[in-house]
């Protein structure tokens, strides 16, 4: 019998998990297509990016809503290193609510624009109001819908270009999760360089084999009963803690505590959140500098906490840490992408454990799979 995450597929679509479980185990064949549409890309990109990229003064924002933003938390360190200029992730939300201390600095700048639907309100008027505020802007929209606005508004715009991912990119559950490394590795490879065929297969195939493993592993903890979860990341593994932590949050519909923060702030305050009931769950670098200081709070952790409380993903051999193979010497910004699996895994363990439906767990709209309720207000 087919099986999906240790599941029956029919048992998935019985419980409303169908979509959301689909969605995330497509997502190494989803990461080769999205290498191959950058690499047909060619001469377009660089006609695009070249002149931009090669000024100097070039301030470079990503932005988002949600999870979108949390995209651009994962890229902004390491196109920062790789670009060797500044690279900002600052909330689509923060954008249109402050945009004179958003986009104080008017400098010729390349606004990154990530949005599942391209409908988010903030996301369409955030790229309006960096055209009116800055006297030079570009456009680099990433998007999985081109029926979105903002697809439309930027598609034939010749300041902009539109990065569309696979089709079926396009999350219909919920929760993003496709879209979401979609999305980040889209950008990473447009505007990161390097060896991009061979580090994708090689993301791909990791992921691919230690999905049964992730599965297991994510099962036997969401059944564990914990009422706490723990996320920590440095650099990139930073921005996927934010995601992971809102993930869980949203397919459990709020009936877990969940936080996110980096090893080194993580003891200055947010170690309160931690009591007998909580999973921490460390994000391991492979940056060999960053790492020492993520196994320095792995092991506070477990002194502070039973043992198996603690569970530290790395990519590394040779360490007494849980290791998916085949990851290790990728920037961790790739490495993020196969860390985001079990992030989801565990959420949709989860949600079905807590007695929800992970494809709708607000079925009274309490939250929307595409923001609601927002209005844009007149710039004075």
């Amino acid at each position: 019998m087919e099986r999906t995450l240790g599941y029956a597929a029919g048992e998935l679509d019985d419980r409303g998990a169908g979509r959301t479980a689909r969605e995330i185990v497509q997502q190494p064949a989803l990461w080769r297509e999205v290498a191959k549409t950058i690499s047909a890309l060619g001469g377009k990109r660089d006609a695009f990016l070249r002149p931009l990229l090669d000024r100097p003064g070039l301030r470079i924002v990503l932005a988002g809503a949600g999870t979108s933003a949390y995209a651009g938390e994962v890229l902004a360190p390491a196109l920062g290193r790789r670009l060797g200029r500044r690279v900002e992730a600052v909330a689509s939300t923060e954008l249109v609510a402050d945009p004179h201390g958003r986009l104080a600095e008017d400098v010729p700048t390349l606004l990154v624009s990530f949005s599942r639907s391209g409908d988010s309100p903030e996301a369409v008027a955030a790229t309006r109001l960096a055209d009116r505020l800055l006297t030079e802007c570009r456009h680099l929209v990433v998007t999985c819908n081109p029926d979105g606005r903002l697809y439309r508004e930027h598609a034939g715009a010749a300041s902009s270009m539109v990065l569309r991912m696979p089709a079926a990119a396009n999350d219909r559950g919920f929760a993003m999760t496709s879209s979401f490394t979609c999305m980040v590795l889209g950008v990473l490879l447009v505007l990161g360089d390097g060896a991009a065929d061979e580090a994708v297969h090689r993301l791909a195939t990791a992921a691919e084999r230690a999905l049964p493993a992730i599965a297991e592993r994510a099962r036997s903890l969401a059944t564990a009963g914990y009422e706490r979860f723990v996320y920590l990341g440095s650099g990139p593994l930073r921005g996927l803690a934010q995601e992971s932590a809102l993930k869980l949050l949203e397919l459990a519909a709020g009936d877990v505590v969940t936080h996110a923060e980096s090893p080194l702030a993580f003891r200055h305050g947010p170690k309160a959140v931690l009591n007998d009931r909580t999973l921490a769950v460390v994000y391991v670098s492979n940056d060999p500098y960053t790492r020492r200081y993520d196994l320095d709070l792995v092991e506070e952790l477990r002194r502070s906490l039973a043992p198996d409380d603690v569970l530290a993903l790395t990519a590394r051999d040779g360490e007494d840490l849980w290791r998916l193979p085949g990851l290790d010497g990728l920037d961790d910004a790739l490495i993020a992408l196969c860390y985001a699996l079990f992030a989801q895994v565990i959420a949709l363990h989860t949600s079905l454990r807590l007695g929800h439906r992970p494809d709708n767990p607000f079925p009274a709209q309490e939250v929307n799979r595409v923001v609601q309720g927002v209005t844009i207000h007149p710039l004075g």
